[in-house]
């Protein structure tokens, strides 16, 4: 019984969002962080960027309450859902193959900041691949 109040009063918060109008590969790139507070932006030099973003397709995949929204070539978004209050990040990786860099981009939908959040995403993703 505790546990269902539980659920249901977290089901009250859950604030999505809207999806940022600045998704996707713009002139070659991922957007630029607005503001450092709530986005965090990477861009990883790696051999082969197709080969990079392909191997960390599984590491999302298994990423506790994180969906691919969209998967193309060298191209990925994907959404995690934080626990408490169900905030919603987006998440995008691009592989630049003509500059051998594997573009990543987290940014939150609401708030002003995100704790960090989005910069400790792209740290575990960036170890994943070393």
């Amino acid at each position: 019984m505790t546990a269902l109040l539980l659920t249901l009063t977290l089901a009250l918060f859950h604030w999505v969002g809207p999806v940022p109008a600045d998704l996707g590969v713009h002139s070659g790139a991922l957007s630029p962080c607005a503001s450092p507070a709530h986005c965090a932006r990477a861009d990883w030099a790696v051999a082969d960027p197709q080969a990079a973003l392909n191997a960390l397709v599984p590491v999302i995949e298994a990423m506790p309450r994180t969906e691919i929204v969209e998967q193309s070539d060298g191209y990925l978004h994907a959404t995690a859902t934080s626990v408490f209050f169900g905030f919603v990040d987006d998440l995008e990786l691009y592989a630049d193959s003509a500059t051998g860099v594997l573009q990543a981009r987290s940014v939150s939908r609401l708030g002003d900041s995100d704790l960090g959040v989005n910069r400790q995403r792209l740290t575990d993703l960036q170890q994943e691949l070393s």
